[in-house]
């Protein structure tokens, strides 16, 4: 899976990322987005429109940001609070609607500021 959203987008979710995707791979949970890995096309539509800086490539991201590659698969490979399975692909995030629950690290986040994540994204 070599793109996912990382802290930035926590409680922004400016979805510039949404309109730009052309195979409509990223959903909305509750409090951030994240990015289909069994959908995305890895075309990078998504990143340069993200005004939080908050889209990287797997291989490319800071050290911050490491935690959020996994649970960016586990919110389609994992059961969700409030739901009995797993989202899979549902085909689309415009089919599935907004889901309204996140992965755990994303419903408890308290961590690092947006401004040392973006810096350590530029570097």
């Amino acid at each position: 899976m070599p793109y996912f959203i990382a802290s930035p987008c926590i409680d922004v979710m400016d979805k510039s990322c949404i309109e730009e995707c052309p195979v409509d791979c990223i959903y909305e949970g509750n409090r951030k987005l994240y990015i289909n890995p069994g959908e995305c096309i890895d075309c990078g539509a998504c990143e340069p429109v993200c005004p939080e800086g908050a889209i990287y490539v797997d291989w490319r991201a800071p050290a911050e940001a490491k935690d959020f590659v996994a649970d960016n698969d586990r919110f389609f490979a994992d059961p969700l609070p409030g739901r009995d399975g797993p989202l899979g692909s549902p085909g689309g995030s415009r089919l599935s609607g907004r889901i309204g629950t996140d992965t755990p690290l994303a419903a408890t986040w308290q961590g690092a500021d947006r401004q040392s994540l973006a810096a350590a994204g530029d570097e």
